[in-house]
Order: C-alpha cells, then sequence, then structure tokens
C-alpha cells in the first residue's frame, strides 16, 4: 500500500519544529538544513503556524521541468530524486507551486520529501498522518 504525508489539522500545530528536526535526523543529520519539511508561523502564536511538505501531486510539475529526469513521478504522487542525474539547476524548486522543495546548500541539491513518515512519529499534536493513496 503506497501512502503519503498528510497534514490532518494545521489549527493544533503550536510551531514546535518536532517533525523539522525529525526529518534531518532520518539521515543523521543535526539541524533543519536536510529537511523536507518546515513549519513557518503565520504571524505569532496568534495567527498559527502552515506546515510546508510535499503533498504528492499525481502530476508533478517539479518532474517536469527537470532538465535531467533527476525528479521521477512516485507511484500514489510525488517524486523520487536520483540525485547523481541531479545537476543541480533548482528548476524543481521554482516549479513547485507550493514552495515544498527545499535546497541542500552543502549538496546543490533538492530536498524532497520521500512521504516515509518519519517525521508523523515525532509531532506531538496529530498534525500529520501518513494517508493511504489510491494508486489506479
Amino acid at each position: 500500500m503506497v501512502k503519503r504525508i498528510a497534514v490532518l489539522d494545521v489549527d493544533k500545530c503550536t510551531g514546535c519544529q518536532s517533525c523539522v528536526f525529525a526529518c534531518t535526523r532520518r539521515y543523521g543529520e543535526a539541524g533543519v538544513g536536510k529537511s523536507a519539511i518546515f513549519v513557518r508561523s503565520l504571524g505569532g502564536v496568534e495567527r498559527g503556524f502552515i506546515v510546508i511538505v510535499c503533498r504528492a501531486c499525481k502530476d508533478p510539475p517539479c518532474a517536469k521541468v527537470c532538465p535531467t529526469g533527476a525528479l521521477k513521478p512516485r507511484r500514489g504522487g510525488g517524486v523520487i530524486l536520483n540525485s547523481e542525474k541531479c545537476i543541480g539547476c533548482g528548476m524543481c524548486v521554482e516549479a513547485c507551486p507550493l514552495g515544498a522543495i527545499f535546497w541542500d546548500e552543502e549538496n546543490n541539491k533538492p530536498v524532497v520529501c520521500t512521504h516515509c513518515g518519519y517525521c508523523v512519529n515525532y509531532c506531538p499534536h496529530e498534525v500529520l498522518g501518513l494517508e493511504e493513496v489510491s494508486t489506479g
């Protein structure tokens, strides 16, 4: 069964950034530089937060603009990155309508959500979840 990250209830988000740090830790890194999910304030605690993460487009514009085919559509939506094919042009970042492709400055490559669900396990307020996706 194919799954994807879902933002279940953004109103519950407190901006704790646990999901962001968890995403980076999945590769043994520290900080937020390699995270594929970010939380931004909408103007303080009173206004709430927004969770920026790949929403698994069925026909991803980021893959369409990739000149080397480094981004391939993923079964169930979203993309899979072949970093060896990536030339670091950044066109995928510009093409994402949600701003959900981030940049790894150290490697000069995009950081794309793999929908692994690691971040979901660290969200203390059940803002995030994994949902099954129809692939038919």
